[in-house]
């Protein structure tokens, strides 16, 4: 190893603060380092540490947030000492790890610190940790450093953490460290020129709906570039899908000399290097990238950035228990890292493809990881730490403690699968499963479809899921994928750590039940009377293209979908036979006889139903259910349709009036009847005494048309005993005889004041206004013209006579010429005649 490695290299901003970081490591735990891209941290930190800061020869790790950042900071790291990777500089990434025994400086992703951090808890061979780029805030970044202040704080007061970062809020950082030392140091940027240049026509709310405009725009940006700046381009795009469109687009629109070179995270090794190198001599290059080209990587000969203003980041919902993938603005910050991007090495221009308005709803910095993001993985990795269930995060420092709601979500994900017991404590499952370089739910199912013999489709149906390769019948992609590099290579690891031997037949038609281990909440089962339409065990309704081959499928389980309205788009997954349910999830299968009301049907229903969460698997007809059980049911079914179900005739209405006047006045009426009380009929009181007046007429009865027959006058009567029934007619009559000898029936529909119509004629000669219930209830009295319309109503018969009667008289006798209008009613012959029928009396 050369000691003097910066001897002969050019300079750089962070050179300057070199000696003040050593030194304050070497009196301080912690440091934060704020330098912003183009300084030189990357480069020249690890390795000035290791010049001056050895602690009994321990090593330095350096965390970086991507596995290219990690494998090309490495690489300049040993070029910078003359050596390869491997020796005193090297890697660890998921799937590929070059290090040796001279390895000082080990440059890390996420997930592997973490599992660093659990197999020695005391980080004995580390001296330092550097967590770089911090300010993107992965999830994994924010867990490192809360178990890197926990290990610091109770095994290794001798370990220095230096948190560097390009944007960060760099005093709640240093806060978060025991108020360490903050540097900060300046870069070196060119001047870029900003441009803005939005589509013409404005986007519409839902930024999906641009997006295939903005690609058009990209591409002619792009175009325009090519021919009036120079240099080579870096195109900031949201997704893969995105960059493919706009690369088959520019493909035929560029001059020869220049190539296409696309740029994310889960291409081939080969094709990530081949974009970060500069262009060849005489050609220009466009690389069309995502975000992972924000930070850490300086692509040379890049002069133009043009940037789409969009990021794609993943969101997790606990309502659902699903990511859904969102495209929204970038940040302003991330804006500023793109745009910086054109200048690190010499001057350039960034064309934006929005307008400064736009710009102003922009959020100023991206929300953490931890506040968005499945954490299932999380939850089980401090479970195996020792903090464990809903309270055991809190036992940690953080910048941002992860949400309750998520957080329960993970734990309850994690005990279904097995991985955490009933006290949330992680199981010889859980830990076998924490040992795995997967999510939770594929590292479960590799482990339980090995256990039951089909561990090699397993193991390539997760390295599929991994690198997010897309399609939408994954059998089809677990047929194919030994074909891709990227994929074998992570299926070889896989299988090497499970032991799975080589000779293990592929069993593609076990593609679904290998799914089904890892997303049993997303079983689906088709719809009645659709071919594309699932319900999912969770509850969630999701849909297939009409023109996918797995339409019509009778079960199905979905890897990936879109989360974002009622009915979700399925993106990919698998057919799973019924069997296959039944063999993985008998313990989860629950088995139930249920007799209730059906409101389709409008009936009883008996069945026997075994369901998975949501999703109904079989239903059989029960028999010989309890008379009880049916009853409770169609009681049940009368509450929900109402009483105006049940078939009231005239005479069951009107003797249910009468009931309910007997009940409005029983107070009154105590001295008459001797009763206290009269049974409340109304809806309210006649539906939640069903089971008491009603259920002894209903044997034998399953739907709304038997209730048909039902004779509810009788039904009524019957629950009065014989002297509630012979009290009824005496103090409740249906008539009243009136002066004419009619016998004319009560109106008890407003039972608090009941009526009686009755022609005028008829009335002559009364004086007491008429009444029931032993003369104490005055009934109101609807006096009719001899063609039955209303003339008066009156509670006073006598005032009428004397008062209202006259006018009435006077404008009555004209239109009713055949019938008598005495002048004195009082002393006039009440009757039914018109004045000829009284002559020939």
């Amino acid at each position: 190893m050369h000691t003097n490695f910066f001897d002969d290299l050019p300079s750089l901003p962070i050179d300057s603060s070199l000696p003040e970081i050593v030194s304050t490591l070497m009196t301080s735990p912690n440091c934060v380092l704020q330098a912003p891209p183009g300084a030189g941290k990357t480069t020249r930190v690890p390795l000035a540490l290791l010049k001056n800061y050895h602690l009994a020869e321990k090593k330095i790790i350096m965390l970086e947030p991507r596995r290219l950042a990690a494998r090309t900071a490495a690489a300049r790291l040993a070029q910078t000492l003359g050596e390869q990777t491997g020796n005193t500089i090297g890697y660890r990434i998921k799937n590929d790890t070059k290090v040796s025994s001279k390895t000082k400086i080990e440059v890390v992703t996420e997930g592997v610190l973490t599992r660093i951090i659990q197999n020695d808890p005391e980080l004995s061979a580390y001296s330092c940790i550097i967590f770089d780029e911090f300010h993107e805030r992965s999830m994994h970044a924010d867990l490192g450093l809360a178990l890197a202040i926990e290990i610091q704080e109770a095994l290794r007061d001798d370990l220095r953490i230096l948190v560097m970062s390009a944007t960060l809020d760099t005093q709640e950082i240093s806060t978060l460290l025991n108020n360490c030392p903050t540097i900060s140091c300046k870069g070196r940027s060119y001047p870029v020129t900003v441009k803005h240049v939005p589509m013409p026509q404005a986007p519409t709310t839902r930024v999906d709906q641009h997006i295939p405009a903005l690609l058009n725009h990209m591409v002619k940006t792009i175009q325009y570039a090519i021919t009036n700046d120079e240099g080579s381009i870096l195109a900031f795009l949201p997704g893969a899908g995105e960059i493919t469109r706009v690369a088959e687009m520019l493909q035929p629109a560029i001059p020869q000399n220049v190539d296409i070179t696309p740029l994310y995270g889960n291409l081939p090794q080969k094709q990530q290097d081949a974009a970060i190198l500069p262009a060849k001599a005489g050609r220009r290059k466009v690389v069309l990238a995502t975000s992972i080209a924000e930070t850490s990587l300086t692509i040379e000969g890049i002069r133009i950035v043009i940037d789409s203003g969009l990021s794609r980041s993943s969101r997790f919902s606990p309502a659902t228990g699903m990511n859904r993938l969102v495209t929204e603005p970038v940040a302003i910050a991330a804006a500023a890292q793109r745009t910086g991007r054109a200048g690190r090495l010499d001057s350039g221009i960034c064309y934006r493809l929005w307008s400064k308005v736009q710009e102003n709803s922009f959020r100023p910095f991206a929300s953490p990881e931890i506040k968005e993001a499945d954490l299932a993985p999380l939850a089980l990795e401090l479970a195996q730490w020792g903090a464990y269930g809903e309270h055991g995060a809190h036992a940690l420092a953080w910048l941002n403690t992860p949400p309750a709601s998520n957080y329960r979500q993970a734990l309850t994900l994690l005990q279904q699968l097995g991985a955490l017991d009933t006290n949330f404590s992680i199981t010889a499952h859980g830990k076998a499963v924490a040992a795995l370089p997967l999510h939770p739910r594929l590292a479960h199912m590799i482990i339980t479809a090995n256990e039951q013999g089909y561990g090699l489709t397993a193991c390539i149906l997760a390295a599929v899921l991994s690198e997010r390769v897309h399609g939408t019948d994954l059998r089809h992609l677990v047929e194919q994928a030994l074909s891709t590099p990227t994929i074998a290579k992570t299926t070889r690891h896989l299988c090497n750590l499970l032991q799975i031997p080589a000779s293990e037949p592929l069993k593609i038609h076990m593609t679904g039940a290998c799914l089904a281990l890892a997303y049993p909440d997303r079983i689906g089962k088709l719809l009645a009377n659709s071919r594309t339409e699932y319900k999912l065990a969770n509850g969630r309704k999701a849909q297939l293209a009409e023109e996918s081959s797995l339409a019509a499928s009778p079960f199905i389980v979905v890897a990936e979908l879109n989360d974002v309205h009622a009915t979700s788009r399925i993106w990919s997954c698998a057919p799973i036979h019924i069997d296959d349910i039944y063999n993985l999830f008998k313990s989860r299968i629950q088995e139930c006889e249920s007799v209730e009301w059906d409101e389709k049907t409008a009936s009883v229903t008996a069945l026997r139903t075994e369901q998975l969460g949501e999703i109904i698997l079989s239903q059989q007809p029960l028999t010989n259910v309890p008379q009880e059980r049916l009853l409770a049911a169609l009681l049940e079914g009368i509450r929900k349709l109402g009483l105006e179900t049940l078939p009231w005739t005239k005479e069951a209405l009107h003797l249910r009036e009468r009931l309910s006047f007997m009940h409005i006045y029983s107070h009154v009426l105590t001295s008459v009847t001797n009763q206290n009380e009269w049974a409340d009929v109304s809806d309210k009181s006649l539906l939640s005494t069903l089971e008491t007046w009603l259920s002894p007429y209903l044997t034998g009865m399953r739907n709304a048309s038997d209730l048909r027959k039902l004779d509810l006058k009788t039904i009524l009567l019957a629950s009065l005993d014989w002297t509630q029934q012979t009290t009824l007619q005496k103090i409740a009559p249906t008539h009243f005889t009136v002066p004419s000898g009619s016998s004319i029936r009560i109106d008890y529909s407003n039972p608090n004041a009941p009526l009686l119509p009755v022609k005028l004629q008829e009335m002559f000669g009364a004086t007491q206004t008429p009444a029931i219930a032993n003369g104490q209830v005055p009934l109101t009295v609807h006096l009719l013209s001899p063609a039955g319309r209303p003339l008066q109503v009156t509670r006073d018969l006598l005032s009428f006579w004397k008062n209202g009667y006259p006018s009435v008289r006077s404008e009555m006798r004209g239109r009713y010429p055949k019938h008598p209008w005495p002048e004195d009613p009082i002393t006039a012959e009440p009757t039914r005649k018109t004045n000829r029928a009284l002559k020939n009396k």
